[in-house]
């Protein structure tokens, strides 16, 4: 089991992906199976449903019951990436005493470290093109403001998310809710941090040496 921590931009989604390449594992966002149960009209997605048509967060246990599921799929046997999940310390504790935690011993727990700085910067410079979606970023691809899709040709625009008043509003719930985790599995000897600043490719073999040092993925 790995679980990715990081405040938003520091590159955990990008590194998600070469880690599933190499490993060969799934990466497990409680977003993506929270909607299939609901779209497969499950028990679980049915009560869940209710709840988010009432503008509500579904609970912890709901959520678990489902990662339980989803963890059942052979694909899943070699390892996996957890995103989005735990997000506080309550979920970590609920996560580490449920049957597919204890069932996957070798939990790595790996913080991409970034300067919000830094981050302000690097989302403040994403845009994202109206057509395709195809993400650009100003700063590490060399574009301007002028410049048009290099897929498409049509317009590159700034979500609304990448402002700096949200940026700073989502770093500021990150620290209160998220952070804590940090402390809870450094206690555990399961955490690992990760120089964010380094070029993607040096980040990943950061990652590789930690995971194969620490027996992963057998």
């Amino acid at each position: 089991m790995i679980i990715l921590l990081g405040a938003p931009g520091v590159g955990k989604g990008t590194q998600a992906k070469l880690i599933m390449g190499k490993y060969e594992i799934p990466q497990i966002s409680t977003g993506d199976i929270l909607r299939a149960e609901v779209q497969k009209s499950s028990p679980l997605g049915r009560e869940a449903k209710i709840i988010m048509e009432k503008g509500e967060l579904v609970p912890d246990n709901i959520i678990l019951q489902i990662i339980e599921i989803r963890l059942k799929n052979p694909d899943c046997q070699n390892g996996f990436i957890l995103d989005g999940f735990p997000r506080t310390i309550e979920q970590a504790i609920a996560l580490d005493e449920s049957k597919s935690s204890r069932k996957f011993q070798k939990k790595k727990v790996l913080e991409i470290g970034v300067p919000e700085e830094e981050i302000i910067k690097r989302l403040t410079n994403r845009r994202v093109c109206i057509n395709c979606g195809k993400t650009f970023n100003l700063l590490f691809n060399g574009l301007s403001e002028a410049t048009k899709c290099t897929n498409c040709g049509h317009v590159l625009i700034q979500r609304d998310d990448d402002k700096e008043e949200i940026i700073r509003n989502r770093l500021k719930v990150y620290r209160f809710q998220t952070e804590p985790l940090i402390s809870y599995y450094r206690d555990r000897g399961s955490f690992y941090k990760i120089d964010g600043l380094e070029s993607v490719e040096n980040v990943f073999q950061d990652i590789q040496e930690i995971l194969e040092k620490n027996g992963f993925p057998s």
